[in-house]
């Protein structure tokens, strides 16, 4: 089990949780562990989500949603 303190890094935004979902879906069947944070106000939804990889994980994830056209 992991936790905040094993050096993530945001590497995605999105207001959309279908994207974020995609995307990390994306992430996880290339082999890569990562998580989204939702920031969105509960009551305004208004915010955006955050998708975060471990920091040896960036430049592959970034790739990978690059050459998906996520970005």
């Amino acid at each position: 089990m992991w936790t905040m303190s094993d050096n993530w890094q945001c590497i995605y935004t999105t207001q959309y949780e279908h994207i974020a979902e995609i995307i990390k879906g994306l992430l996880e069947e290339n082999g890569i562990k990562c998580f989204s944070l939702s920031k969105k106000d509960s009551f305004y939804l208004i915010g955006e989500i955050e998708l975060h990889v471990q920091i040896d994980d960036v430049m592959k994830a970034k790739q990978i949603i690059k050459k998906e056209s996520f970005e």
